[in-house]
């Protein structure tokens, strides 16, 4: 599936995009770009986040971003706004998986702190260092990337569930105390996307999804975008709080 233009235009936005060297965040970078936003993506990804950027030209800018460190996350966002003359919009993107295909009971323990490290405390660390600068903008937008598995219980796979219930119960809470600042925040629930980060998920997963869709086709990036860009545009601005799965009605809420 592809598309020549966003549904949005975003033209003159600046947004943050974490983890966007690939999969996902790569989508929402080219995305943002064809809409007319300028963009920073940042990663530990160091020559494929500096590559993408070059391909994308002068609207795009790489920052290096570790989101286990809190120094760099502080260095990186103000880096990133300072390049783009500030922030109008951010997307927690950046996550990782490491405990696919093993029984809670497998998982090791530094496992388990790793992926809250980043997928939780990053995306709680990202935005507060977003925060005045989104606060500042007048328009601020905040889009984090929960997923479906924490809305149906996907088994072996419980640290990852259990950092994406996380965010989506920190969206809840960010957009309360964000709110009076003007700066609204919500989620996205992606259901199993075709990336290079799920290439590891068993051919029987993928064919669960599938069966279980009300669009039965397998789901790729590009069914993602348009929510995001709607999420980061003005016709979003009384919409805050929320968490939207995007997955073809395998969960429907």
């Amino acid at each position: 599936m592809t598309t020549s233009l966003p549904e949005i235009m975003l033209p003159g936005r600046k947004v943050l995009v974490t983890g966007g060297a690939r999969g996902l965040g790569e989508a929402f970078a080219r995305a943002l770009v064809a809409a007319g936003a300028g963009v920073v993506i940042s990663d530990v990804l160091h020559e494929r986040g500096e590559a993408l950027a070059a391909e994308l030209g002068d609207k795009v800018f790489y920052v290096p971003m570790d989101l286990s460190d809190a120094d760099a996350i502080k260095a990186g966002v103000d880096t990133a706004a300072k390049h783009l003359g500030g922030l109008d919009g951010l997307i927690n993107n950046g996550a990782i998986t490491n405990s696919g295909g093993k029984q809670m009971a497998d998982i090791a323990l530094d496992t388990w702190d790793r992926v809250m490290a980043v997928n939780v405390r990053g995306t709680w660390l990202t935005t507060v260092a977003a925060q005045p600068w989104l606060a500042e903008s007048g328009y601020g937008r905040v889009v984090n990337l929960a997923s479906d598995t924490a809305l149906w219980g996907a088994p072996n796979l419980m640290a990852y569930v259990a950092s994406k219930g996380a965010v989506v119960a920190m969206t809840h809470s960010m957009a309360r105390e964000l709110g009076p600042q003007g700066i609204t925040v919500n989620a996205i629930a992606p259901g199993l996307t075709l990336v290079e980060a799920t290439e590891y998920v068993p051919q029987v997963r993928h064919e669960h999804y599938r069966n279980g869709r009300a669009i039965e086709r397998a789901q790729v990036p590009e069914d993602l975008t348009a929510a995001v860009m709607f999420l980061l545009s003005r016709g979003s601005g009384y919409i805050t709080g929320q968490v939207l799965p995007v997955n073809g009605g395998f969960v429907m809420k």
